[in-house]
């Protein structure tokens, strides 16, 4: 049997993905992720039902399956995740063709769909299907958070925490296949521990990876702002292993739009803590999402908003503009007022601002010396990435590989030679 797996989505499904390929795997099954050409005895689709977007991805990709199993290139259609967690009961009437529907948190189902029992002793396991020197590491599910924008809740449940033990121990299996890079993903690392411990838990969590030996970066995802651990800080101060880099959504600074996502925080709060991270760690590269478009945001609120920004100067910035979601306490009880032109015209001009921003950083940066992450080989270049910028989503930079020998996964000082809006230049030292 061949199980070929399409992944949708954010790195947290990726994770998903690559466990249940381990359970597969282990019974000898043949799996490949995202194959070019789907010919398979079994393809299971792991969606996304984040946003508008990626549901319409997930549904087409699904009808590409149905099209392919009429061509006889697959005998199975499984369909799992977070689109089937929230629709499927509409879903499953639309597409007759699909032979099995599994929400999130249902990898013991499928391996036993397909005929083969599920092992919990290899449950922190994964197959890697990231570049080999770094890899993803998920410490919680779901949000215990109530945006009233956001329908993670209502999909993944509430936030519910890995035991430190389970983490650790993937945390060292992976350094012993050769990770040097770890990327903590959660959709809440603030609150990581509260639910299992009745405390935050991050510091100390952090603590003990850090104590794992080859690993030689730690990267942090998606630290809510509100009851943010401060703790955190003087950690990052103190172990060269934690990256400086924070990825903190805001989503708004202005009041009237952070009351109106019950976001739990307000203006101040945000500019507080800001400050505090650029006083602790002055270097530091800090990320950050927008969502405009938002029902209720009036022309001054985005103002406030484009002020803050360009005042702040983010190192890393995505913008997202506001679509309905079902479910929702913005999309059930609130009228989607902005007009889809608006809200695009206020995407464009936030993305402008920040590309300037990036730009004039990164003319800084030259003459500066990073250590760098070698992630691959693409044409004359070495391309890798320095503390601070995580892998997929941020800037890179690019090396000749005339300047010198080196192989993916090794870390090298690089001086910095010249710089564009996105990426950096640099010479091995």
């Amino acid at each position: 049997m061949r199980v070929d797996i399409i992944n949708l989505g954010c790195s947290k499904n990726l994770v998903d993905s690559e466990k249940l390929m381990s359970q597969l795997r282990s019974q000898g099954i043949k799996t490949r992720l995202d194959p070019d050409r789907v010919n398979a005895d079994v393809l299971v689709i792991n969606t996304c039902g984040f946003i508008l977007d990626a549901k319409e991805e997930s549904v087409n990709t699904i009808l590409d399956a149905v099209e392919a199993k009429k061509k006889g290139q697959i005998s199975k259609i499984y369909a799992m995740g977070c689109l089937i967690q929230r629709y499927r009961n509409e879903l499953v009437p639309e597409m007759p063709e699909v032979d099995a529907w599994f929400g999130v948190e249902q990898i013991p189902e499928i391996v036993g769909a397909l005929n083969l029992s599920f092992n919990p002793e290899i449950l922190n396991q994964r197959v890697s299907t990231s570049p080999s020197h770094y890899a993803y590491l998920k410490i919680s599910e779901g949000c215990s958070r109530n945006c009233s924008f956001c329908a993670i809740p209502g999909i993944r449940g509430k936030h519910l925490s890995r035991k430190m033990d389970d983490i650790v121990e993937e945390a060292t299996w992976f350094a012993k296949k050769g990770v040097k890079e770890l990327l903590l993903i959660a959709q809440d690392l603030s609150y990581y521990g509260r639910d299992l411990y009745r405390k935050s838990m991050l510091v100390p969590l952090l603590s003990q990876l850090a104590e794992i030996e080859g690993i030689a970066w730690i990267r942090l995802h998606y630290a809510y702002p509100e009851s943010f651990p401060i703790g955190l800080l003087d950690l990052m101060q103190s172990n060269n292993k934690i990256c400086n880099y924070l990825d903190i959504p805001f989503q708004h600074i202005s009041n009237r739009m952070l009351k109106t996502m019950n976001r739990g925080y307000s203006q101040t709060d945000t500019v507080n803590l800001i400050r505090e991270i650029r006083e602790k760690l002055p270097d530091a590269a800090l990320r950050t999402t927008f969502l405009v478009g938002h029902p209720g945001e009036t022309e001054a609120d985005f103002q406030e908003l484009l002020d803050f920004v360009r005042e702040t100067r983010f190192e890393r910035m995505g913008v997202f503009t506001y679509s309905p979601e079902e479910g929702t306490r913005s999309g059930d009880l609130l009228t989607d007022d902005v007009p889809e032109e608006v809200k695009q015209a206020r995407y464009a001009q936030l993305m402008e601002l920040q590309q300037q921003i990036s730009a004039s950083l990164n003319h800084s940066r030259i003459g500066q010396t990073f250590d760098v992450i070698i992630d691959r080989i693409e044409g004359e270049y070495y391309v890798g990435r320095s503390r601070y910028d995580s892998p997929e989503v941020d800037q890179e930079i690019l090396i000749p590989l005339s300047s010198g020998k080196a192989s993916p996964g090794e870390i090298h000082h690089a001086l910095i030679t010249s710089a564009d809006d996105y990426d950096l230049y640099a010479t091995l030292i």
